[in-house]
């Protein structure tokens, strides 16, 4: 006597654990693109803001060229752009004055999607 039910229909445990492996080789494969991705987008949004700090110093280094009487000093660029440096939650700008320049660095703030991120430093020169 046969207890099966004609026409039962389901996955047998073969296909189950055969179908589990495949989702595991790709999470496997996809996990760490994704985080490498992730880490890649944070680097490029800090590229971009050491962008607008280098543009807020040669605002600076514009500004006090007219009203100083076209003198300008690298300590001059540096404090200027610490007071006039762009507004951000989620990011930190150090502006230090070098011999030829202003070295900027830009820091993602503690608490925000960037914290941890690698900082990135560019280097303005003075004309």
């Amino acid at each position: 006597m046969s207890n099966t039910l004609k026409g039962e229909k389901g996955f047998t445990l073969i296909e189950i654990v055969a179908v589990l492996i495949i989702l595991g080789i790709l999470a496997a494969v996809a996990v760490p693109k994704y985080m490498d991705l992730t880490e890649k987008a944070r680097v490029r949004a800090l590229e971009g803001k050491v962008a607008e700090g280098l543009s807020t110093v040669s605002l600076g280094y514009g500004n006090l060229m007219l009203s100083n009487s076209g003198v300008a000093t690298t300590k001059d660029i540096a404090q200027w752009a610490k007071k006039n440096e762009p507004a951000s939650d989620e990011f930190n700008y150090f502006f230090k004055e070098t011999l030829n320049g202003v070295l900027i660095t830009v820091r993602g703030k503690g608490g925000s999607d960037f914290a941890g991120a690698t900082a990135v430093t560019k280097m303005w020169l003075k004309p």
